[in-house]
């Protein structure tokens, strides 16, 4: 008989995996949060910064000791750490650079079928006079070639622009650092550490890699899980790994948070005790990252926790539900409601909009001064020294 997961053990055993339900308050090194970006794989990076940027409050809201010049330095200083693709622009431990190899040599072979069309054009041209340009002179920055134009997306850029772009999605040039939010460029075996750079990987350990570790993180999975996890597969590829590995996995039926029909997944045979005991994590009120790995994938987000979220950065103001850039709200085991807030650094205060808690929720006193002091902490975090509410702004659910 295939096993069932109750809803309540599976959240748990998520959070748990994805280092919510670690103490957040313990005191945090440098190595600490290396070890903790490493048991999450990556961390996406968005340039958006109402509260703070998305990399620094998806590692605030596990650790609120975490320090953003520790990450600095683990990317720019020990190099422990690079950015480049797995859904997005994300942060990557160094040492998965050579399984990144292989994502590489398929971005190369996609973008070229894409800039066929480019043929005569200064395109080609521009890559080979980066590459040349940065091995004699050093890390370069958009800025500085002329001509960069605006754009609606990076197929449109100028040509050195989308040369740039290209050459890091290739994994020819990456990341040294960034200036304000601005890449700042450089060749690749000048970035990674020699051993990381250096490591190959045959194509079958590579797919064995990229399935195995991310259904060790994510716990239990179904196949198209496995495969959006890094972004890396194909869906025959994680077809045939599993088919292939069918004496180390076993089929669970995970129950949904509306009671719907279970969810079949995978887990593996010698899973960790935590998938049947997980820990209770911690009690108290955190306002998560839209791009918090525990949502970055929705559906699934949403079979976990019963809730529906989407960002609503590019809809248009008069149809949005809730707002611009709001923010999912964890309390326990449960995500509870969603908020709208910004930090005002000219008036020094955390701006709190509006607060839409969700239809099961009980506006109680204790919760209440549990989210404040959740806010309080947010503007300590994002710099500013006072939070304000607008007039009304717990809102009632919306269905």
């Amino acid at each position: 008989m295939t096993a069932m997961i109750d809803n309540k053990t599976a959240r748990r055993a998520f959070l748990a995996l994805q280092g919510l339900s670690d103490p957040p308050h313990k005191g945090q090194s440098k190595d600490d949060l290396l070890e903790t970006i490493r048991r999450l794989g990556f961390v996406q990076v968005d340039s958006i910064n109402t509260v703070a940027r998305a990399h620094h409050q998806i590692l605030f809201s596990r650790n609120a000791t975490y320090r953003e010049k520790n990450l600095k330095r683990l990317v720019e200083a020990d190099c422990h750490l690079f950015e480049n693709w797995t859904h997005d622009a994300s942060i990557i431990p160094s040492e998965f650079f050579c399984y990144w190899r292989h994502r590489f040599a398929r971005e190369e072979a996609r973008l070229q079928q894409r800039y066929e069309a480019w043929q005569g054009s200064p395109f080609l041209h521009e890559c080979d006079g980066i590459l040349e340009r940065v091995a004699r002179d050093g890390p370069v920055m958009t800025r500085d070639f002329g001509g960069d134009k605006p754009s609606t997306g990076w197929w449109d850029w100028h040509p050195s622009k989308t040369a740039l772009e290209y050459l890091w999605r290739t994994g020819r040039l990456a990341i040294a650092r960034r200036d304000g939010f601005q890449k700042v460029y450089d060749l690749a075996e000048r970035v990674i550490p020699d051993h990381c750079h250096g490591a190959q990987v045959e194509h079958h350990d590579f797919v064995d890699w990229a399935c195995r570790s991310a259904l060790s993180r994510l716990g239990f999975a179904t196949r198209g899980e496995i495969a959006a996890f890094w972004d890396l597969l194909k869906p025959d590829e994680v077809a045939a790994w599993i088919a292939e590995k069918e004496a180390e996995l076993e089929p669970v039926l995970v129950e949904s948070a509306d009671g719907s029909k279970p969810r079949v997944s995978l887990r593996f045979r010698d899973y960790p005790d935590l998938l049947d005991n997980p820990p209770e994590p911690p009690g108290r009120v955190r306002v998560l990252s839209p791009f918090d790995p525990v949502l970055r994938d929705r559906k699934r987000a949403e079979r976990l926790f019963g809730f529906n979220y989407r960002i609503e950065i590019f809809v248009p103001e008069e149809k949005r539900v809730y707002g611009y850039y709001v923010f999912p709200v964890l309390r326990g085991d449960r995500i509870v409601g969603r908020i709208d807030m910004k930090a005002d650094r000219n008036a020094d205060v955390l701006a709190v909009k509006r607060f839409w808690p969700e239809k099961s929720v009980r506006l109680s006193k204790a919760f209440l001064t549990e989210l404040e002091g959740e806010l309080d902490r947010v503007r300590r975090f994002a710099g500013v020294s006072g939070v304000t509410f607008a007039e009304s702004w717990i809102k009632n659910y919306k269905s």
